[in-house]
Formats: C-alpha cells, structure tokens, sequence
C-alpha cells in the first residue's frame, strides 16, 4: 500500500483532497497533512510518503522550494503539484524537478484520480522492475558461485588443460599475468566439532571478506571441502609477481585482523603456494598450498607459511590419515559426486608425490582402496566387476594414475546409477518437503535426506520437475498458506508463521508474487 501526504495551506482543500483518496480503490493510504512547506518537508523527512500532493502556492516556503528540498533527502518521492493558477513558469519550474503531474484547482474528482493511478502505477512498475532485477542478480550470483566452485574444482584436478591466461583476460576484463593458490582452513581450539552451521557461516564470510579486501588481484573461490577452502588469486600485473610475498602478506594481514572481530571458534590458517605463468600450473601451486597448510598444522602459533620447495623431508601418511581419506572418499563416491572424489584424492596424492615413495606402498593402499569400494557397491546394489590392474614395477605416476582413472570410473558409474534411480529419490525429496516446509529446511538439508550433494541434487531436481527446489518449496508454502486463509479465525502472520516463513512483509511480496494478489486481497476475494 503507496502511502500519500497530502500538503496544501487551504484546510477544506486537504480534506477534499484526502476523502476523495480514500473513497477510491487505488491502493494508498493518507498518512498526514501539511499546511505549509515546512511542515511538509518535516514529515516527509519522519514518514518517507510515496506520493505527496503539493500545492505550489503556499505562504512560507511555497510547494516548489519544498519539491527541492524534500529531493535532496528523498529522491524516490513522487510529486502531484496542485495550483490555482494556470501558468506555464510555475510548471516549468517543478518539471525541473522531475515532477510530470500537475492538476489545477479546482480539480474534479477524475482527474484528481486518474492523476494519482499513473503516479501509483509508475511506482509499482518500477519496483517490480527493481525486485525482478534483484532476483535476476540474486540468481546470477548464486549460477557464477555455483559455476566458480566447479571451475575451481575442474582447474586444481588438473582437469582444464587449455585454458590460458591471455583467454582468462578475456573472460575477466582485466590482464592477468600468473596467479597462484592459498588453501584456508579453520583450526579447532577445543575439542567440540564445529558445526555444518558455523562452518557455511566461515565459508561465507571468507568468500564476503576477500572480495573486500582484495583489490589488486582477480580471486576465484573454490568449493568447501572439510572446512578447507582453495582460492586462486589471478595476478593483474607483471609486477604483482615480483612482489608476490608482499602482496600476500598484506592481503593475509588484513583478513586475521577481520577475523578477531568475529565470533568463530576456531583459528584461521593459510597454506600458500608459488605463483605461476600459465593457467595449466595453478594445480602445482594448489599442490604446494596443502603441503604448506599440512606442516602449517603441525607447528603451533604460527597463522601461514608459504611452500618451501627446500622443506622437511617427506613422512608416510599415518594409518589414521589414510583411513581418514578412504572414509572421506566412499562417502563422495557414493554420493557420485565426482569433483568432491577428485579433490580429495589429489589432496592425498600430494603426499604420495615424493621420489621416495615406493610403488609397493602406493599399490597396496589403491587395493586396500578398491576391496572397500567393491563392498559399498554391493552394498548399495551396484554391480560393477571390473578392478585395474596395477603393476608396481612401473613409475609411480604411472601407477598413480591408473589407481586416479580406476576411481573415476567408478564414481561415473556411481553417477549413471544415481540417474537411472534418481526418480525414487527426487519423490522422497518431495515427501520431505511437502512434510518439512514449515520449517527452516534448505536445499542442503534436502540434499543430505536423499544423500546426494547439493549441486547433484539441484540439477536433478530441476531436470525431473522442470523448477527449482526453492520454487518448489514456495509453491508448496503458498498454497498451504492459501488453505490456511479459508480460517477466519487466524490472522496473517500466524499464517505466515505456519507456513515457514519468519517476516510477514517477505511472505506478503512472495505471496503477491505468485498468485497476483496480497494476503489479504485474496483472503477476502475467496472468504467473500
């Protein structure tokens, strides 16, 4: 509902003015009369009226002085100026202002109104324009993060091969030169886990955080993998290399100075590796960004270190480390999520990746790797016979990537079989909406009930129903809101409440949204 100010220094005008607004069927309210321009300008400053009927003679400040003013704090107020007198100067002056409405005294009823609707309909148009534009963006950004965090992911695999930085330039709009990776990460000071919640709330205030403070560098933030984040830094200028260190301590600087004035119960710590002149190395800067966060760990009170290519010599990851990984890797498998299975197996390839390392060793953690993969299959009732055959005489990077193209394989099939089963689960995602909608459900939440990751769960859920799972949830919220309105005995907001929303204004705009009338028009549209 538009709100109106009504500001004229003649009293039987300001009635008039106000009975007849009232009596129509335009949806505003009168707020206030003004019987000059001062006090016009004083309420406009304390109520913020849409629209103000502004006669232009008035003793004082007359109407076009207080246009003037009133647009120096709010210039989204729209003017109807009312005058006595028919003279072009006097609507030339307020036309300057931006003013297109002028109706003379006395004014009938239908122009009074017909004026009021097209400043009313200007007004609804624009907001909606605005709040269209708005969810243009707030989808835009959640695509480009989406796509981001699986570029990320596709580049440090070494899965992108060519690309180059001149094409990179191009994409970006800037010159980039090298980049290099940091790979973040939150530290527990007690023993308590952190939560799914604290650490999606770290996540995002990284990602807010380094868009901030990052100002000579293109950055691309990864996906959040066991409270590890990677982050590339695009280097604008040649010179951004020579000074490589230097730029970095000061970007890292800023950000643990940031991080002391939140509340996070845990401590931030950085892994970086050296920067590089071709897109296809960023891999080996992400390489060395774990193994430099890997020893980070293993020192106490120091916040970052950059990789040293002269560092400690290698150490065989313990029992526990590798038991660890498998864990981490059949859970992403048999989600089918096959950037997750790529990060953390190149994660743990990076400590396999010294000279010293036998083939022996490597061969007999990918067979201990594939019995347990075979059981989840079969477990799952997944039939997939086939094993690789890995010879330890040959180079370890040769017996590295067999083990690597034997379990992509796997996931892919993993993947092939999700889709053939995907309809089972997408109605038990629905069941678990239709019962859940009241409540602060996600489509995290969703995804994790039909154990799929949330970017697979998307996109299948989109293919199978043809919207998205939160269009889905609003169209399930509405229409339960819908039912709940034939009750005359429930106000709005309990309503509103009822159906999982927590602000009365957002439900009425969603509900407006979609059904083309506010809670309240339809309420009394159907009750009627």
């Amino acid at each position: 509902m538009l709100k109106i100010l009504i500001a004229d220094d003649e009293i039987l005008e300001r009635k008039a003015v106000a009975k007849i607004i009232k009596g129509s069927k335009v949806d505003v309210t009168v707020i206030g009369e003004a019987q000059n321009g001062r006090i016009a300008i004083e309420m406009a400053q304390e109520h913020r009226p849409d629209i103000i009927f502004m006669d232009i003679k008035m003793p004082g400040t007359d109407g076009v002085q207080a246009v003037k003013e009133i647009k120096k704090f709010e210039p989204d107020i729209r003017f109807i100026m009312v005058s006595a007198f028919n003279t072009f100067e006097y609507a030339k002056e307020v036309m300057q202002q931006g003013v297109k409405e002028y109706i003379l005294k006395p004014s009938s009823k239908k122009d009074l109104l017909d004026s009021l609707q097209r400043v009313a309909d200007e007004i609804l148009a624009e907001r909606k324009a605005k709040e269209e534009q708005q969810n243009l963006r707030e989808n835009l950004n959640r695509a480009v993060s989406i796509a981001q965090k699986e570029w990320v992911s596709s580049l440090l695999m070494n899965q992108v091969q060519d690309m180059t930085f001149d094409e990179w330039s191009q994409l970006l709009g800037v010159e980039i030169i090298s980049g290099y990776a940091m790979l973040f990460t939150l530290k527990q000071t007690s023993k308590t886990e952190l939560t799914s919640q604290e650490k999606e709330k770290w996540y995002s205030w990284l990602k807010d955080t380094l868009k901030s403070i990052v100002v000579k560098h293109e950055i691309m933030v990864g996906a959040m993998m066991e409270c590890q984040v990677p982050v590339l830094f695009l280097c604008k200028k040649s010179a951004e290399k020579t000074h490589f260190r230097t730029n970095a301590e000061s970007i890292i600087e800023n950000l643990y100075r940031l991080f002391k004035q939140v509340n996070f119960s845990a401590e931030l710590r950085i892994g970086i590796g050296h920067p590089y002149n071709h897109a296809h190395e960023l891999n080996k800067s992400y390489h060395e960004a774990i193994l430099a966060l890997e020893e980070l760990l293993k020192t106490p009170n120091r916040q970052y270190l950059f990789y040293n290519k002269q560092g400690p010599a290698f150490e065989l990851p313990s029992d526990s480390e590798i038991i660890e990984v498998e864990k981490r890797l059949l859970d992403s498998v048999r989600q089918g999520d096959v950037n997750q299975v790529m990060l953390i197996f190149d994660s743990f390839v990076t400590k396999l990746g010294s000279n010293n390392i036998k083939a022996s060793f490597v061969k007999k953690s990918f067979e201990e790797l594939f019995i347990l993969l075979s059981r989840m299959l079969h477990d799952l009732g997944i039939t997939y016979d086939r094993i690789p055959n890995i010879d330890e005489s040959e180079d370890i990077r040769m017996v590295l990537e067999a083990g690597k193209a034997h379990l992509l394989a796997v996931v892919q099939h993993v993947q092939v079989w999700r889709n053939n089963h995907a309809k089972g689960m997408l109605q038990k995602a629905k069941d678990y909406i239709e019962t859940h909608y009241a409540d602060s459900i996600t489509l995290e939440s969703a995804a994790e009930y039909v154990e799929l990751s949330p970017f697979y769960f998307s996109k299948l859920f989109k293919d199978r129903f043809g919207m998205t799972f939160i269009d889905y949830l609003t169209e399930i919220r509405i229409k339960k809101a819908k039912a709940e309105m034939l009750d005359p005995g429930k106000s709005m907001k309990e309503i509103c409440y009822s159906v999982g929303y927590r602000d009365p204004n957002y439900f009425s705009r969603v509900f407006k949204k979609l059904t083309g009338l506010s809670p309240s028009e339809f309420r009394k549209a159907t009750v009627n």
